[in-house]
């Protein structure tokens, strides 16, 4: 829960360890989330992932998605090394759960547009950092879906 994960970063942030932070649908998860969460963990102590919930991605991406659930969807995320916390929200932004971790180091995907980047005002805001990782060419969760309806066809 929000609650605990707040209480041991707490503990985490009095031994000076940095807190980086990524958030996600991770839906159709592939060699590209890896990428930006591995290199997400390389920037601090801590790497805690937000994930879309069920509601928040159908709000965001259609009545056909999500493809995997969200339980699914952590068990995958849950397997990553480089993760440490994993936190759900049902919004359709995590930004009231960025307020709430304040995290040293907010990163996403180069991809997105700096003033698109939720949170990264109030990240900016008490000297944190927000980051953009360099994306892997031609792997996204579209691409690979277009492939796939393709197939269909």
């Amino acid at each position: 829960s929000i609650k605990n994960l707040i209480l041991e970063l707490k503990k985490i942030r009095k031994q000076n360890k940095q807190i980086v932070f990524t958030n996600g649908c991770f839906d159709v998860f592939h060699a590209g989330h890896v990428h930006i969460l591995n290199e997400s963990k390389k920037l601090g102590d801590v790497l805690v992932v937000a994930i879309n919930g069920d509601r928040s991605i159908r709000s965001l991406k259609g009545p056909n998605r999500p493809i995997n659930n969200l339980k699914a969807r952590i068990a995958v995320l849950d397997s990553i090394e480089a993760i440490d916390y994993i936190v759900s929200f049902n919004t359709k932004t995590p930004d009231a759960t960025i307020k709430k971790i304040q995290p040293s180091y907010l990163t996403k995907g180069d991809d997105y547009d700096d003033k698109k980047i939720v949170g990264s005002d109030f990240v900016k805001s008490y000297g944190g950092q927000v980051k953009k990782i360099k994306m892997l060419t031609n792997l996204s969760s579209s691409i690979i879906l277009n492939k796939l309806n393709l197939k269909k066809k």
